[in-house]
């Protein structure tokens, strides 16, 4: 009898032995290096939510919300402690039942729902039982850019000008990783951001331009003259010399 109470006595005093699970609350939320926060805006960044020793997905969502305050992000002098986000800023909040600490992955992507541009980024951490991750939660800083090539088109075939040159317009779109706009002298400047276009005709390299924004905010353009027929391929690098956040997009087509 004596050794019976003894092991109750044990079983009750162990960590995680009987233990009641409760509701646990983490907030995660996604910024772009130099940037503001993924929110709704840009369709969220996807948060998957892991037990590190299972694999099993806890928790996945998307982050819904406003990217921030860009004074606040972009120009103020901060002291430790100082708050980057309040409650309007895009978060993903995860309510988790545990009764003991449990160790997870957090793993993002970022915009979510643009396949081409996305970055992933994760972090590990302790769960502990009723202890919330709220407020500011978890900042997870992501770097990049989101470039898009809007022109030529996946697989256009462009005629071939007999006797002279095919003129080949080049576009893409260029944002933060927030979406956030890229101008000439912005918050965002895109005169410290080079932008090169790469052509190859039949798999080889043949020729590359610089990429200039020019009208419109987050639009660079270039063109190419092309002299013969052939497969095409013009591929796309920029990058912020500050920075240093790159982002990068590709494109076939044909002149026929």
């Amino acid at each position: 009898m004596k050794i019976f109470n003894i092991l109750l006595i044990v079983a009750l005093l162990l960590p995680g032995i009987n233990a009641k699970a409760i509701d646990t609350k983490l907030i995660v939320r996604v910024k772009g290096k130099d940037a503001k926060f993924l929110g709704t805006n840009i369709g969220g960044a996807l948060v998957v939510i892991r037990n590190s020793q299972t694999g099993a997905i806890l928790s996945s969502g998307y982050t819904e919300g406003g990217s921030g305050n860009t004074a606040l992000l972009m120009d103020s002098t901060r002291k430790r402690g100082d708050r980057l986000t309040d409650d309007r800023t895009a978060k993903y909040e995860a309510l988790l039942n545990i009764a003991e600490a449990t160790l997870v992955d957090v793993e993002v992507t970022a915009p979510g729902h643009m396949r081409n541009a996305a970055i992933k980024g994760s972090v590990q951490l302790w769960l502990l039982p009723g202890k919330h991750i709220d407020g500011e939660g978890l900042v997870i800083e992501l770097p990049g850019l989101i470039l898009s090539v809007l022109s030529p088109g996946l697989h256009q075939i462009l005629p071939f000008v007999k006797d002279g040159k095919t003129i080949v317009k080049v576009r893409i779109n260029l944002t933060m990783l927030c979406g956030c706009t890229i101008s000439k002298g912005g918050v965002w400047d895109s005169e410290k951001i080079e932008v090169t276009a790469f052509l190859q005709k039949d798999g080889k390299p043949s020729g590359e331009k610089k990429m200039k924004l020019e009208k419109e905010d987050n639009i660079f353009e270039t063109e190419f003259e092309l002299t013969a027929k052939g497969s095409y391929g013009i591929a796309i690098h920029a990058f912020d010399t500050i920075t240093k956040n790159t982002g990068a997009d590709h494109v076939y087509f044909f002149v026929n």
